[in-house]
């Protein structure tokens, strides 16, 4: 007997509603069979066990529980993925193949060295193959996640200023279309920020990287430094990057480039090129390693030779024939470590593996493909939705809500109208610069049928809101889980814990 008690309301075609465990107890089945107690006192210094809190249910109804709410899950391997600024792209099966060998799935970060020459190996070819994909030769694998590279790239930044005694450098210029975890990073980092307005095509302008960068002096004395992301949040590429760079420079700050959006260039354009200093490269989404639903990821930084000196440790360093991690000992200008072991292992697995898989010339393809295909996007979309700001766009296009709400029909009544023809939706509101941003980013690994018929349901939306208006979209999702939700009066009055009723 598993406990259940089928609905067979809820149910319909194999499409399952799922209660709470703790509607499902049935005091008569618990959940373990333990003896009685025998009244033998055990001296642990730990009161009696009382009452764990904790549904009592059997094995089959708390796996069925947990697996009945997992068909909910959208991911990457149901079908497209839309969601621009966090590229969402099919994982080859062998990368996972890969990092599922014994030798590295089986290893301890607390081994010799001399038993792990394989996998410090590997970091190594990685450390390289990224320094030469940036230009920037100082790579640290140790950052678990995008962010954590931002706050490892600052840090190196806060560094080399400490060091070089700048303590007065405490501004950061950041663009208002930036991550919203670029000022929060540098904030952390004991930065000000200030902020640079994005210019009326969607890229900063010289004028107005001018006016913040000389605001509280006139040479630029108080600036350490800029955090910009390129191509940006509008899916543009910043075509005055190179002028702005050299400003910042002569003023004595350092680039920091967000590389979240280098899926748009690797293979063909190194950052280094255009006057980076240090960046985060997001292994979980450039090299195609999976991400979402809390981790892994992984954010190496690459700096140039002048700020390696100071980016955290460890750093897989090769000796004659072997391989071994660098320590503060070796290195008394660094910022120190950041984490506890060398980094998030099982991507560098996946990342080289799919690095070397595409090679240089594949790389390229890659980073061609995938503003290929946003400009198909945008072309095909333009006429039924707003086109803010003119193309070519990179390896995101981005589109607002203009055009349908003069019949009343927001952003989010689109995104609740992609769930109900069974897409995720884009990501929307995001950039903050305009209003009803939807950005949308195809990725390299998408077919042509596949964006088509995105298009088609695109298209059919933007009929749809002509022709139904408002109420219509205001019913939407009609065929999920869970239907549409008062949202302002989740956020205001949540209910936080569940009570019997």
């Amino acid at each position: 007997m598993t406990g259940e008690l089928p609905n067979p309301e809820s149910n319909r075609g194999l499409h399952y509603e799922e209660s709470l465990l703790w509607e499902k107890e049935r005091s008569e089945r618990p959940g373990v069979d333990l003896p009685e107690s025998t009244g033998v006192a055990l001296r642990t210094g730990l009161p009696e066990r009382g009452d764990m809190g904790l549904p009592q249910v059997s094995e089959p109804q708390a796996l069925r529980h947990f697996v009945r709410m997992s068909t909910w899950n959208y991911s990457i391997d149901h079908g497209f993925f839309p969601l621009g600024s966090c590229t969402m792209k099919h994982n080859p099966r062998l990368n996972e193949k890969m990092a599922r060998l014994s030798g590295f799935a089986h290893i301890h970060p607390m081994q010799p060295e001399s038993t792990v020459q394989g996998a410090l190996e590997l970091m190594y070819e990685l450390q390289d193959w990224l320094g030469t994909l940036t230009g920037l030769p100082g790579v640290c694998l140790a950052p678990s996640a995008g962010a954590h590279g931002e706050l490892a790239g600052m840090m190196t930044i806060r560094r080399a200023h400490d060091v070089q005694g700048n303590e007065s450098r405490k501004v950061v210029l950041i663009p208002d279309s930036a991550h919203g975890t670029n000022p929060a990073t540098a904030v952390m980092c004991g930065f000000t920020v200030r902020n640079i307005p994005t210019g009326p095509e969607g890229r900063l302008t010289v004028e107005a990287f001018k006016e913040a960068l000389y605001k509280g002096d006139e040479q630029g004395a108080d600036i350490a430094g800029m955090m910009v992301t390129n191509p940006n949040t509008c899916g543009l590429f910043e075509s005055n990057i190179l002028e702005i760079a050299d400003l910042l420079h002569e003023a004595g700050g350092y680039f920091y480039c967000d590389g979240a959006n280098f899926n748009a260039l690797v293979g063909r354009v190194r950052p280094a090129d255009f006057g980076v200093d240090v960046m985060h490269i997001n292994l979980h989404k450039t090299f195609s390693t999976p991400h979402g639903g809390g981790g892994p990821g992984s954010g190496p930084i690459c700096c140039t030779e002048e700020l390696a000196q100071y980016m955290p440790v460890p750093v897989v360093l090769k000796g004659g024939d072997a391989y071994c991690l660098e320590t503060k000992e070796d290195r008394e200008t660094t910022l120190g470590t950041l984490k506890a072991f060398q980094g998030q292992f099982g991507m560098f697995v996946r990342a080289l593996s799919y690095i070397m898989s595409h090679g240089a010339d594949g790389l390229a393809q890659v980073s061609g493909d995938a503003v290929l295909s946003a400009n198909y996007l945008m072309a095909k979309l333009g006429q039924e939705y707003h086109v803010p700001y003119e193309g070519p766009c990179m390896h995101e296009c981005l589109l607002t809500d203009k055009k349908q709400k003069e019949f009343n029909v927001t952003t989010l009544d689109i995104a609740k109208a992609l769930i109900e023809h069974g897409y995720h939706p884009m990501t929307v509101y995001f950039p903050l610069v305009l209003s009803g941003t939807m950005l949308i980013e195809p990725t390299e690994t998408e077919s042509k049928d596949a964006l088509d018929r995105f298009v088609e349901t695109m298209t059919e939306i933007a009929k749809d809101a002509k022709d139904k208006g408002e109420e219509y979209f205001h019913s939407l999702p009609q065929s999920s889980p869970r239907k549409r939700l008062d949202e302002v009066k989740a956020a205001r009055n949540p209910v936080l814990r569940w009570k019997a009723s």
